[in-house]
């Protein structure tokens, strides 16, 4: 290799900018706080920085979903207490209206009362969001979902709005009204009893249950009282299950098929009750029901309390439904504030492992930062004794 005057000054040049830009990076680094800048500055590093930014960003907008979802369950929440403290209402005024001392007048008068119920039931079930959504829409939010014309029908969907709480994790922020208001089980939840329309006894139905599920078949069968004091029980075929002898003393209690009945009052011979499989009937169904029953001039007859015995059955199905809703709803906030702990835990974690991969130490920056000033100055030092000095120097 020749060596040259201007080579060697070029090569005083390249080292006097080598080390002005090793200087420069130390600079940007203390100016920024971070060890990475730039991909160069460590491809392994930067790869991980990006990953662990990324995965920061997920879980920051996990949590704002859970706000979001919390604020949406927790609304829905408050607005299924206060239907519950509707119903609750209707079934005071309807044992109210039940008593034998109550007047067809005063009837009338609980009837009326039942009547604004059941129209601020539908204003509560027809309720919005602070986004203007209506919450028991299911995934139609935009659309009102009950619609009463006459008796209520409900128009929106079936859908659950979802929302990414986590990795893997979806949460719903709502339930349809359809599940909460509308498909609600008849009677007891597994059978129904109704009396027959040409009863002239005075027997009414009371509280039923399943004793035996494994001997309940869910059939329709027919309690006949073929006197006074004994009954007969026959399937839809017309065949004969059971008969016994029944005593209000003791209860007035049918038993058949893994099912009871209680009875109260003194049947007539030939007076009988229909026992079949629950059905579904809406909560507004149920109370146009009662208010039917208490517009009625009936004198608080065994008709009336047979009648309002089953609707009474009916709005504790829905009742039940409401407490059940409101379970899964708070279960489900508990699940988002599990949650949130767990992505908070995340975040820390994320950050302090992107701190370790990108963050500066100052320290030994700083140790840096002296050494490449004092390189760089023995490189300027270097190239102003270079500069005008030639090889026909060394040829003296």
């Amino acid at each position: 290799m020749r060596v040259s005057t201007s080579w060697m000054q070029q090569q005083s040049v390249n080292t006097m900018m080598e080390r002005q830009g090793d200087l420069s990076d130390i600079q940007t680094q203390m100016g920024t706080g971070k060890r990475i800048n730039q991909p160069s500055d460590d491809p392994v590093g930067a790869a991980r920085a990006v990953e662990l930014t990324h995965l920061g960003a997920d879980t920051a907008q996990y949590q704002r979903n859970i706000t979001s979802a919390n604020a949406r369950l927790g609304l829905e929440d408050q607005t299924l207490s206060s239907v519950s403290d509707v119903l609750d209402r209707v079934r005071t005024l309807t044992l109210q209206g039940m008593n034998a001392t109550q007047t067809d007048e005063s009837r009338a008068d609980i009837a009326a009362e039942l009547v604004q119920l059941r129209g601020q039931l539908l204003g509560i079930a027809n309720s919005k969001d602070s986004q203007g959504d209506y919450i028991f829409a299911g995934n139609r939010t935009g659309a009102q979902p009950f619609v009463s014309q006459g008796s209520v029908s409900y128009v929106g969907d079936q859908g659950q709005r979802m929302v990414a709480a986590g990795p893997g994790l979806q949460v719903a922020t709502g339930d349809p009204g359809s599940a909460i208001f509308m498909g609600i089980p008849t009677g007891n939840g597994t059978f129904a009893v109704g009396a027959a329309a040409g009863n002239t006894g005075s027997a009414v139905a009371g509280a039923s249950s399943v004793v035996d599920a494994t001997a309940w078949d869910g059939g329709s069968y027919q309690v006949t009282f073929t006197a006074p004091g004994t009954y007969e029980v026959r399937d839809g075929g017309g065949a004969l299950v059971t008969s016994g002898s029944y005593d209000t003393q003791k209860g007035g209690m049918v038993a058949f098929k893994g099912v009871q009945v209680a009875f109260s009052g003194t049947p007539a011979a030939g007076d009988s009750f229909n026992v079949a499989p629950s059905s579904t009937q809406s909560v507004f169904d149920t109370m146009d029901g009662i208010i039917a029953n208490f517009t009625q001039a009936n004198t608080g007859g065994a008709d009336m309390q047979n009648a309002l015995n089953g609707q009474l059955a009916n709005l504790d199905q829905a009742i039940g439904s409401i407490t059940r809703t409101r379970a899964a709803v708070g279960a489900r906030m508990n699940a988002l504030d599990q949650q949130g702990s767990l992505n908070d835990d995340l975040t820390l974690q994320y950050k302090t492992a992107l701190s370790d991969t990108q963050d500066l130490n100052y320290y030994d920056a700083v140790s840096k930062l002296s050494l490449q000033s004092s390189a760089l100055q023995a490189a300027q030092l270097t190239f102003s004794k270079l500069q005008n000095m030639s090889l026909f120097d060394y040829l003296r």
